[in-house]
């Protein structure tokens, strides 16, 4: 029996009871693991490579860290935005296991992977040609070296790494590897166009006030997840427009250059209550809801926003306002009658989730939803809301 033939028997079997298993001796059972695990992964986050004969897989370490396949095609529709025209070559400085690069390397010409690990260069050689991309040119150095040596490009991409030397997360631009900040200028007159792939844990804001060429942030969510941080590096300084993007069955993008906006204040509930999705509320740039989509915010720190009138394309979640009181027991018993369970969330207000659950004896799930937050006159509530009756 061949490794392959032993992927293949087992391809859905469970990995860690397979490693306790059993196996004949000419089974390198390390790689077949890998392999089976590998596939297990990408069959829902690379649904396209999970199909490809033939691919091999790396360590789980850098299945977790690379590209869904979504959030891939998402950055080969924004380069083909960006570049309407001389799309002849690019670079992927940070190549990984390659999934941005595959998408984006698709668009152009002539195609330049880096990689510093020597077995994911390997990898790459090996899967690039079964994704047609024959032309893909592999380098096995680090990133630092082959900016010394390199030509002009139409793009440069990259994806800092997020660990230090001890395989620890980092949190901070300047820990990140390679340096942003410190190579932006020579990355730039390499390229016209560099976009750099950042982690949603890093503060943006602070990332934005130390790269001084940003023209657009992009923030990708999937399933309501935010999943990364995109930003477009050019020449020219231009205005940030911040795109704030969830990826679903109906995606919905909200595009703003006003991040830092004064909301409009609610006096009193609407009918309606609106929770932006997690790519809004990332990038910051919540208050310029309000006059995109005439609504009101219920108070400065609070996030939630409410309407008389229901607007069904809100980019985040919508719920009919029921009832709502404050924390009075009396008002709180009247509220919650005949309730046992509910979906509680916390917005600007002075408890935590399991905390404030205990108090209230409120078990989770069930069609109730509850919003403990603070109104606009600084008291605080706790809404009754139900889901509307929404058709697309």
């Amino acid at each position: 029996m061949t490794n392959e033939d032993f992927i293949a028997q087992n391809k859905d079997a469970d990995v860690h009871a397979l490693a306790l298993s059993k196996v004949p001796a000419d089974i390198d059972l390390h790689y077949c693991l890998q392999q089976i695990e590998g596939r297990q992964i990408t069959e829902q986050k690379l649904p396209l490579w999970a199909k490809t004969e033939g691919i091999i897989y790396p360590p789980k370490i850098s299945l977790e860290q690379c590209s869904s396949e979504q959030a891939a095609l998402y950055k080969q529709q924004l380069m083909k935005r960006l570049l309407l025209e001389g799309r002849q070559s690019m670079v992927d400085l940070t190549g990984g296991f390659g999934i941005d690069f595959s998408f984006l390397a698709q668009l152009f010409a002539e195609a330049d992977y880096v990689e510093r690990n020597e077995q994911l260069c390997e990898i790459a050689h090996h899967n690039f040609p079964l994704l047609g991309l024959q032309k893909a040119r592999v380098h096995h150095k680090a990133c630092e070296e082959f900016i010394d040596e390199m030509d002009h490009y139409s793009l440069i991409y990259l994806d800092p790494s997020r660990r230090d030397a001890a395989g620890r997360k980092v949190v901070a631009l300047s820990d990140c590897s390679p340096n942003i900040e410190t190579m932006q200028e020579k990355l730039l007159s390499h390229a016209p166009l560099v976009v750099v792939k950042l982690s949603p844990m890093l503060d943006t804001q602070d990332t934005l006030r130390r790269l001084s060429n940003v023209s657009e942030v992009h923030v990708v969510s999937v399933s309501g997840e935010c999943k990364e941080v995109l930003l477009v590096l050019c020449h020219q300084k231009k205005n940030i427009t911040y795109h704030c993007t969830n990826i679903t069955a109906h995606t919905q993008t909200f595009s703003t250059d006003a991040r830092v906006t004064e909301p409009i204040i609610a006096p009193s509930l609407g009918h309606y209550l609106y929770e932006p999705n997690a790519s809004i509320m990332k990038a910051g740039v919540q208050n310029a809801l309000c006059q995109t989509y005439n609504i009101k915010k219920l108070h400065p720190l609070s996030h939630l926003f409410t309407s008389e009138q229901l607007i069904t394309d809100f980019p985040g979640r919508i719920f009919v306002i029921e009832d709502y009181s404050s924390f009075a027991k009396k008002d709180l018993k009247t509220l919650l009658a005949g309730i046992t369970k509910c979906n509680l969330t916390i917005r600007n207000f002075p408890s935590s989730v399991a905390e404030l659950r205990k108090r209230l004896k409120l078990r989770e799930g069930g069609n109730c939803y509850l919003f403990a937050t603070t109104l606009s006159d600084g008291s605080h509530a706790l809404l009754r809301c139900s889901l509307p009756n929404l058709t697309f």
